[in-house]
């Protein structure tokens, strides 16, 4: 451990190694383009880039790569080597400030939803001066921005840098009121990412893990969570092994993973890091569910970091925990010690509930996809019905203010456990409801609802929109107000009032809060093909188009990038359903049950009783044909889907999951029928319960 300080951002060309390296005047430019967005001029262009090589080889690299995360939800790379042949048959290594501000991949494979045809191919990738540069496998990987010849963003770090410009610059005019001259206001992440491991030899056998990323068959295994031991137990030794190395690996990168422990589910873990500016926490979240993948093989496991990978148990998520910063080191979300008196934090707590009252169907839509419809409102992680948890304190200040009545400064309160040998427990502002998807957790919010494979930009881009509408709005009614603290207090207690319907501090888990939702008028987005269709409603357009996030034709592209993803994922889902049945269980269940019937009849010519394999016969050969029809009526359906988008993923939702749901059914009790030296593929207990 007395390594780490040395490890930490070894590959990483962060700021101390821009400082040592650079000349001042170029380190002092760069670093006013990393702050205020200036353009970074040729000439520095040209030193970084030298200097950056140089840094890079000296730690092996030999190519380097423009590293973008285009609409497929995971990151791309082409890589070019620094070789430069020379004239007499030798080669020198180069790299031009070109080179590191600009990139030109292909751009005809990746999803465009309509931008680009399939021969409009040029593409464009933009070097972010705000995220540092690393290595990975000897390669310098330079993060960028990605969109087409003709300028459209095919991205997700382009809207989510704009988002950032967005809310910065709202939040700043409203701090001016406060009499505050902040040049730069920042959203911050820390990004819990939850996954599992299991054994490399059981997720070679599964065709559905390999091809889907969850199992669709698969029997629950006679233990499963209930006994809650698993969750924050003792890290068996091979896991631990793999987070020792997953950590030295993130923490060389630059990345300060911090937290790990067991999940709730059997073979179920979580990694969360040290916050950081919301661009680079995505950046970083993209790299360790890259690092998990690679540094598993190694240790013999797999990582999976789909939503729902086994049925009966916990699925995954990534909990987005956010706030807002100035560049002067306050947390705008931190109500102090009474947050009754703090008029600044009131008006940016009033804010983010306007936001995620008016825009719910924007995080709902932040976290729509096949694999997270499995996962939400499965009481393991927040229903799809948006809502707020404020807790107790904040719940009464906002009724106070509402109200008119008085409300009481909250005294600092301590828990006492009762045992004379432990201090009392400081109780914090607000507890934790693990069923609230949004909720305040003392100076910040945590997104509870976003997938475990999801790239967070999404999330992040539609809630620094949304808040920075808020404070537009705010900031261009008080700025002309004749007296700024009675137009302030007039306007916290008209817009809490206004949006008081999305605070919820009960179980999310309820049928009686569905049906209070359903009272109070907030949406209930029960699947992604109910969510999409909302992204270029008319509202959310006028909302990213006045702060210059998306274009028009760049949100119809999402909402269609968003529909084509979610029925490619169902299709394959099905398709791989069908070849395990007919390829797999079924020719399982007839060598098994022809066996029985095999010793069923040598039994009878002995003149031996063989009721009990004619039985267990019987039922495998009545539940086999069960799904035999399943197996038709399946491909039946998935031959009939429509063509148009959104057509399609109604019909994926409406007839082809039932069909799914009906033959797995049949296999999983099967599966419970069949000897285990039969069943063709590893079973739950087998996968879950490893040494």
């Amino acid at each position: 451990m007395s390594r780490v300080p040395e490890m930490f951002g070894s590959l990483s060309f962060n700021e101390s190694v821009m400082r040592d390296r650079l000349p001042k005047d170029i380190f002092r430019a760069l670093k006013k383009t990393m702050e205020e967005g200036s353009p970074l001029a040729p000439g520095v262009a040209n030193v970084v880039a030298s200097v950056m090589k140089d840094w890079a080889i000296e730690h092996g690299a030999t190519h380097f790569t423009h590293w973008f995360q285009p609409m497929t939800g995971v990151t791309a790379e082409k890589h070019d080597s620094f070789l430069s042949p020379q004239g007499d048959g030798s080669v020198i290594m180069e790299f031009s400030g070109k080179e590191l501000t600009k990139g030109e991949p292909d751009a005809s494979s990746f999803p465009s939803g309509g931008l680009r045809a399939t021969f409009e191919a040029r593409g464009y990738t933009a070097w972010d001066p705000t995220s540092y540069a690393f290595i990975k496998d000897n390669t310098l990987c330079i993060p960028t921005a990605f969109c087409s010849y003709t300028g459209e963003i095919l991205d997700k770090k382009t809207p989510l840098l704009r988002s950032m410009d967005a809310i910065s610059k709202q939040a700043c005019r409203v701090l001016k009121l406060f009499g505050k001259d902040v040049r730069r206001v920042t959203t911050t992440v820390g990004a819990e990412q939850e996954y599992f491991l299991i054994n490399k030899e059981d997720y070679a056998k599964r065709l559905d893990l390999i091809l889907s990323g969850r199992t669709l068959f698969g029997a629950p295994a006679p233990k499963g969570q209930e006994l809650e031991d698993h969750y924050f137990g003792s890290i068996r030794p091979r896991v631990k092994a793999f987070m020792d190395d997953l950590n030295e690996e993130l923490w060389k990168l630059g990345v300060a993973a911090k937290t790990e422990h067991n999940e709730v589910a059997p073979c179920q873990h979580e990694m969360a890091p040290v916050f950081s500016t919301t661009n680079i926490a995505t950046d970083h979240n993209q790299l360790a569910m890259e690092m998990m993948k690679k540094v598993a093989s190694r240790h013999g496991f797999v990582c999976l970091l789909h939503e729902k990978p086994f049925e009966g148990i916990n699925g995954s998520g990534k909990h987005n925990n956010w706030s807002i910063s100035t560049d002067t080191g306050e947390n705008l979300l931190d109500p102090g010690k009474t947050p009754i008196s703090n008029a600044q934090f009131l008006l940016f707590l009033t804010a983010v509930i306007k936001a995620v009252d008016e825009y719910q169907d924007l995080l709902r839509i932040s976290v729509a996809s096949a694999g997270n419809d499995h996962r939400l409102g499965a009481n393991e992680a927040p229903p799809a019905i948006v809502s707020m948890y404020v807790g107790d304190d904040l719940d009464a200040v906002i009724e106070s203010l509402v109200s008119g009545k008085a409300c009481g400064d909250s005294q600092k309160e301590y828990v006492s456990v009762g045992a004379s040998v432990l201090p009392p427990i400081p109780l914090d502002h607000s507890d934790r409801n693990r069923t609230s998807p949004f909720a305040f957790t003392g100076n910040k919010f945590e997104f509870r609802m976003p997938g475990s494979s999801f790239n967070i930009a999404c999330t992040n881009i539609m809630l620094n929109t949304a808040v920075a509408e808020s404070l537009r709005v705010f900031a261009d009614e008080l700025e002309g107000a004749d007296n700024f603290e009675a137009a302030l207090n007039a306007l916290v207690r008209r817009e809490l009032a206004a949006h008081r319907r999305i605070i919820f501090n009960g179980n999310g888990y309820s049928r009686e809060w569905e049906e209070e939702a359903a009272r109070r008028g907030l949406l209930n987005l029960r699947s992604t093909p109910d969510a999409l269709p909302l992204y270029t409603s008319e509202k959310n357009v006028a909302l990213f188009t006045r702060h210059g996030v998306y274009t028009v034709e760049e949100m119809k592209s999402r909402e269609e990038i968003g529909l084509e993803e979610y029925n490619k994922t169902i299709h394959i889902e099905a398709e791989t359903m069908l070849r395990m049945i007919s390829r797999q269980i079924l020719p399982a269940c007839f060598d098994y049950s022809g066996k029985l019937a095999s010793s069923a009849a040598v039994k009878a010519g002995l003149g031996i009783e063989a009721s009990a394999e004619k039985t267990l016969a019987g039922k495998i050969s009545g539940k086999s044909s069960e799904l035999l029809a399943g197996e038709e009526q399946l491909r039946s359906r998935v031959d009939a889907v429509p063509q148009d988008v959104h057509e399609a993923a109604a019909y994926y939702r409406a007839e082809v999951i039932p069909a799914m749901e009906q033959a797995r059914a049949a296999a999983d009790s099967l599966e419970v029928l069949v000897g285990k030296e039969s069943w063709p593929f590893p079973v739950y207990e087998d996968i879950l319960f490893y040494v």
